[in-house]
């Protein structure tokens, strides 16, 4: 009787062969039949080989050109097989982990799992490639087991039965001890994905509270647990290191031990001790030759098998995170994230009894009525949603009860992305890409320099060594926190957007700084546009027209 365990893992098996195989499993089968043909060519190459040097014992030196013509003729061909065959096997690799890769980024794009980014970027990045061993040699190892130890078995038999015997028994107890070393292998890659990713969290945790960590004289305790945690993926890799060579060691023993018998069994018969073992009459130099030169052949797709079952390993890992991720709780915004023409209508917001559906929880959200060229404060304290209610109205998150209207149209899948086309989102962390600050502010023909007065920061962008032309890090590194978010005021006065979601931009600032901040929001009020911000800043709350207290 099956145990449930095992058939999980069988299902679990089937799926990951359904997912990644099945759609390019008819440029594998290509491959696969070029690899053959290949590894067929041998047996010819090794018969030529094994006549002219029996030629040579004999004294006719004849066979030579001929041998030789036949050997490079039936090398070059073999060449060019497995250059098309490889060819066919990475464009497969290359086609499955794009769409894998496409797969994953348009859905966390859309929809993020509970995971942080650096485990999807751990994914992404150092993960899916292992797929591309197993694509390239799993498959072609498995077609070549299957025929090619079976044609030259048959060979073998057919000029010695001993010698088949031989190779007989040795051959198929290389599979077996692979299969349950193969168990093992599977385990221990599994546990050095997820190593993989957590160090790859940890290591993006702790860059992104460097500042903090220094500031704290905590640099020595990060240190520290940077190298447990580095020396447990030490751990996780030698242990799949270890399985691996454990498994050529077998394999490798179990070759050796029927090629040698093989040579063993020739030499005596060569030299007239045995006289067993062949049909009809002893092994000439010839007939012994050539089975020695196929013997190790024999054993070859073995020894491929077991390099490619570690990939397969490897791949399965892979396999179960890509389902985990698959079947993570996660809430898709609105809309399409297609650029369209803005929502009609004059620029309102109104929420009532709307509750955010978020993944695993529900949120209930303060009812908000928004009027043009208003400003609104979001105060209370953590967690009580006010990021989630900035988040909701510019309908990245979606509701699971009550409704929200913007322009006087219920914001929903069909209107949300003409709602954001009026809408700019200042978050708490900025995000700046590897382009030019001119580029990235979307200044184009556009003369950036106002929005910058307005936001308070030309003097600063005029300090920078390249202006406009200059690239910021990722987090802004050039730039103070502060002049950071009022780069992006600028930026969403450029965009021309009339509502100003603002997520806690006064926060882990200096009082200088932070009015600088406060000073950039009230002119984009000034100007006509309309806000609403998220604080914890009473100073800048203070400053709004209404304070909306969301109770914890």
């Amino acid at each position: 009787m099956t145990k449930p365990g095992n058939q999980t893992e069988t299902t679990s098996r089937r799926r990951a062969q359904d997912r990644i195989i099945a759609p390019v499993a008819g440029t594998l089968r290509k491959a696969g039949v070029l690899s053959v043909l290949s590894g067929l060519i041998w047996p010819l190459q090794a018969g030529v080989l094994a006549w002219a040097v029996a030629g040579w014992v004999l004294g006719d030196m004849g066979r030579t050109a001929p041998a030789a013509a036949v050997f490079v003729v039936g090398g070059l061909v073999r060449a060019a097989l497995d250059h098309r065959a490889g060819f066919y096997l990475f464009d497969a690799a290359d086609q499955t982990i794009a769409r894998e890769r496409a797969t994953l980024i348009g859905r966390e794009g859309r929809a993020r799992a509970p995971v942080t980014s650096a485990e999807v970027a751990a994914l992404l990045v150092q993960k899916l490639p292992l797929l591309q061993p197993w694509i390239t040699r799993y498959y072609v190892a498995m077609v070549r087991v299957a025929v090619l130890p079976v044609v030259l078995l048959a060979i073998t038999f057919w000029f010695s039965w001993a010698a088949g015997l031989v190779l007989l028994v040795a051959g198929p107890l290389i599979p077996v001890f692979m299969a349950l070393v193969g168990m093992a292998a599977e385990d221990a890659s599994r546990k050095q994905m997820v190593e993989i990713g957590a160090m790859n969290a940890m290591l993006m945790d702790r860059l992104s509270a460097m500042l903090d960590i220094r500031l704290l004289g905590a640099t020595g305790r990060a240190t520290r647990d940077f190298a447990t945690r580095a020396e447990g993926l030490r751990l996780r890799t030698m242990a799949v290191l270890r399985v691996a060579f454990l498994s050529s060691t077998v394999l490798e023993l179990f070759s050796a031990i029927g090629v040698a018998m093989v040579a063993v069994l020739v030499g005596f018969t060569l030299l007239g001790e045995i006289t067993f073992g062949s049909w009809g009459g002893s092994l000439g130099l010839a007939e012994g030759l050539f089975l020695l030169l196929i013997a190790p052949e024999f054993f070859q797709p073995f020894r491929d098998l077991a390099t490619a079952w570690h990939d397969r390993a490897a791949g399965l890992s892979v396999v179960a995170e890509l389902d985990a991720l698959d079947a993570a709780d996660r809430v898709p915004f609105l809309g399409l994230a297609e650029r369209c023409a803005p929502l009609d209508g004059p620029l309102t917001v109104n929420l009532s009894g709307a509750v955010a559906a978020l993944p695993g929880a529900r949120l209930a959200l303060p009812d908000l009525s928004l009027k043009p060229g208003e400003a609104v404060a979001l105060t209370g304290p953590s967690g009580a949603g006010k990021s989630t209610a900035l988040l909701a109205i510019a309908g990245l998150v979606p509701l699971a009860e009550g409704q929200i209207q913007v322009c006087g149209t219920p914001l929903d899948h069909g209107t949300a992305d003409a709602w954001r086309a009026r809408v700019a989102l200042i978050p708490q962390a900025p995000h700046f890409p590897d382009q030019t600050l001119r580029d990235w502010l979307g200044a184009g023909v556009v003369d950036p320099w106002p929005a910058l007065r307005l936001a308070k920061a030309d003097g600063f962008v005029a300090r920078l060594p390249d202006g406009l032309d200059m690239r910021l890090g990722e987090t802004g590194g050039g730039v103070s926190g502060g002049e950071a978010r009022r780069l992006m005021i600028a930026r969403a006065v450029l965009s021309g957007r009339e509502l100003i979601l603002a997520d806690e931009p006064t926060a882990d600032l200096d009082p200088d700084t932070a009015a600088r901040v406060t000073d950039a929001l009230l002119g984009l009020k000034r100007a006509g546009h309309s806000l609403i911000v998220a604080t914890h800043d009473p100073a800048l709350a203070g400053a709004m027209d209404r304070i909306i207290e969301i109770p914890s």
